[in-house]
């Protein structure tokens, strides 16, 4: 497998108040944000629209367990489906099962450390 991670697709992290947290960097950051957050687009090498989320999350969120962290990044990969074959067979600890969307594809692993890691192939490896 030649590419395993193609870039950062999200960084999501906990907060108090995920809304004030939005507004203040809406006012002194400029951020364009929606109730997910901000997202940036962008273009790869070859040209294909892509994003990249940044999304703050009540601190009391069950969406990065088992994971304990205060954030969770979300990588985007090419081949999600192969990858996590090749992730279990090297004894990465795989949480919960893959889910897709029309969106996209998204796996999680924990790294060493216990971060909750999540894994997304977009749909058509790109995402507008």
């Amino acid at each position: 497998m030649k590419n395993r991670v193609t870039g950062i697709g999200g960084i999501f992290f906990k907060t108090k108040d995920p809304g004030k947290t939005r507004e203040w960097y809406k006012n002194h950051l400029g951020f364009n944000t929606d109730d997910y957050g901000c997202t940036f687009n962008w273009q790869d090498e070859n040209g294909k629209n892509c994003a990249t989320q940044w999304s703050p999350f009540k601190s009391d969120t069950e969406y990065f367990s088992p994971s304990e962290k205060e954030f969770m990044i979300n990588y985007r990969v090419e081949n999600q489906e192969e990858l996590m074959k090749l992730l279990k067979e090297e004894g990465v600890t795989i949480v919960g099962d893959m889910e897709s969307y029309d969106y996209g594809k998204f796996g999680w692993i924990l790294d060493p450390e216990g971060n909750k890691i999540e894994l997304w192939q977009a749909v058509d490896n790109s995402f507008v």
